[in-house]
């Protein structure tokens, strides 16, 4: 549990538009209202899984607007572009691409994917991260059902006005409200269960990869 994080630099990697959201939004919009530097980096808008009735840049234009709702900077969302579940042949490409954003912000702080998340694009994110973060605080963000299992250690207690934040966040994703982790009720719903675990209204938990003080 963390009650305040300040003026760090924290890289929230997302290997598709609103995983970032999904996984720690609340986090992102308490860390950003307490003025740290938040930067935004999705590696694929995911064009190939767009249902037909959406143009082709449909996401990139949701999560301009999904990460604004969480206090983000326009200047730090960076999208890359990346095919969707074709990351495991862009391995070096996407160790490059982390490697320069390493050197281009030193972050204090990264949140991405958990080392359990069975997704084959978020498995290349969580492994390359390690390898190009490997001297700096690292948290794997929780995303149920790409989870066999997760251990959390480490929690961040959110405000119902945090929680709302993520939730109205991802309302902007209307090219994906068909997903059922999308709905409002399992958002508040996870962020329910995971305050109960330290006798709070809501939080968000995540897995502690690395922690450098």
């Amino acid at each position: 549990m963390i009650e305040q994080i300040t003026d760090k630099t924290i890289l929230v990697l997302a290997p598709h538009t609103d995983d970032g959201e999904l996984g720690c939004g609340g986090t992102i919009a308490k860390l950003c209202a307490q003025g740290n530097r938040v930067f935004y980096i999705a590696f694929s808008s995911c064009n190939n899984s767009l249902p037909e009735q959406f143009p082709q840049d449909t996401l990139k234009a949701e999560v301009k607007k999904a990460v604004a709702v969480l206090g983000i900077a326009a200047d730090n969302l960076i999208l890359l572009d990346y095919s969707v579940r074709e990351f495991k042949d862009n391995r070096q490409s996407i160790l490059d691409a982390m490697i320069g954003l390493r050197e281009s912000y030193n972050p204090d702080i990264v949140f991405l994917p958990s080392s359990y998340d069975i997704h084959q694009d978020h498995q290349v994110i969580y492994e390359e991260g390690l390898r190009a973060f490997k001297f700096i605080s690292v948290f794997g963000y929780e995303l149920p059902w790409n989870n066999l299992m997760f251990n959390p250690r480490f929690f961040i207690k959110l405000s119902k006005e945090e929680i709302n934040k993520k939730a109205a966040a991802l309302l902007e994703y209307q090219s994906q409200l068909h997903r059922p982790y999308l709905d409002k009720d399992f958002i508040f719903s996870q962020a329910r269960v995971r305050g109960g675990q330290l006798a709070s209204v809501y939080a968000e938990a995540f897995e502690v990869i690395r922690i450098v003080l």
